[in-house]
């Protein structure tokens, strides 16, 4: 992360920024705006800022959002990540389980990385094409039927997926003849 010589801090775009990340922003995205690491430091002491993890920060006055945990921990995968499995039901109110963990799936090209992992987070690595994301407001999830494939694969037991398949298929989001996802559920 690198600032640029002589480029004055520009609040404004570290607000813009900010603004679509539900008042959270990364340390190369405070580069971009003309603060350096010393001068978040200040802002952190001067209570403008919070640090909510290691290169995440928050806008101290920036009224809270309902994703903060998410996005704290997609800004910590460079933005590189798409909430999966039991986060995505969660996300897409397919299921009434409450996912003890955050599920991220990160480019198969991470797999090589040596990551320090969020407390609380589990990792999958997979290329996922546009038609496999989709947004909740400034974090992106999986897709209906991208997300019911891979709660399938991971094995989530029968009768949570078999749930979110049938509120899946009531609420229109897949069709009748999607229910092919649930092969190999018992009944």
């Amino acid at each position: 992360m690198t600032v640029a010589p002589h480029t004055r801090p520009d609040w404004d775009r570290l607000y813009e920024t900010a603004a679509g990340q539900e008042g959270h922003f990364s340390m190369d995205q405070a580069a971009a705006a003309g603060f350096s690491p010393h001068l978040l430091i200040h802002h952190v002491k001067a209570g403008k800022l919070q640090r909510v993890r290691r290169g995440v920060y928050r806008l101290v006055h920036y009224p809270a959002g309902d994703h903060e945990e998410l996005v704290a921990i997609w800004l910590w995968a460079n933005r590189a990540g798409t909430f999966s499995h039991q986060t995505a039901l969660l996300l897409h109110g397919l299921s009434d389980v409450l996912p003890a963990r955050v599920r991220l799936t990160l480019p198969l090209g991470w797999q090589r990385r040596r990551l320090r992992v969020p407390a609380g987070v589990d990792l999958h690595f997979a290329d996922l094409d546009d038609a496999d994301r989709t947004w909740f407001g400034s974090v992106p999830a999986t897709s209906v039927q991208r997300t019911l494939t891979d709660c399938v694969a991971t094995h989530l037991p029968d009768d949570i997926v078999q749930q979110a398949i049938d509120q899946a298929v009531a609420r229109g989001l897949i069709g009748e003849a999607d229910r092919a996802i649930a092969h190999g559920l018992t009944p």
